[in-house]
């Protein structure tokens, strides 16, 4: 389970809207609780930098901005627990490339924008033989 609050969903949705065409991306910081949800504590939004013709249906996060991330994340003893992406035109489902650079343990929240507007959001899990992922249930986070 991903506890996700309405502010963080807020961010995610908007970047989403702003880059459309593009996909947009970015980190998911929190905590890997005992129990095994992923409680976000914030979004770290990082720059496409798949070259622009084929930003429209990739994404990527360079070594770099996920070592930012990671280093933004453990400077608030805190972790990297998935990440975001948006599907232009397309469904909130994984795509085949999302599936084969896809982690362990980590959420992959989705975002399907059509026409420039947000549809629905959606997080995924990888299968533990890494064959697909499973669909993840979002609950509203606390309010900080």
């Amino acid at each position: 389970m991903l506890e996700l609050r309405r502010t963080h969903r807020d961010e995610i949705v908007a970047q989403a809207e702003r880059e459309y065409p593009h996909e947009c991306c970015g980190l998911l910081v929190g905590r890997l609780e005992a129990d095994g949800r992923k409680a976000v504590v914030e979004v770290f939004p990082v720059s496409n930098a798949r070259e622009e013709g084929a930003r429209h249906n990739r994404s990527l996060i360079t070594p770099d901005e996920y070592l930012r991330g990671e280093r933004h994340a453990r400077a608030r003893r805190l972790d990297v627990v998935g990440n975001y992406h948006s599907h232009p035109d397309h469904p909130a489902a994984p795509s085949r490339f999302d599936l084969e650079h896809a982690w362990p343990t980590w959420s992959y929240v989705i975002v399907s924008v059509r026409e420039g507007k947000a549809e629905e959001v959606r997080s995924w899990e990888l299968a533990a033989d890494r064959s697909r992922f499973e669909e993840e249930e979002i609950a509203r986070g606390e309010t900080p």
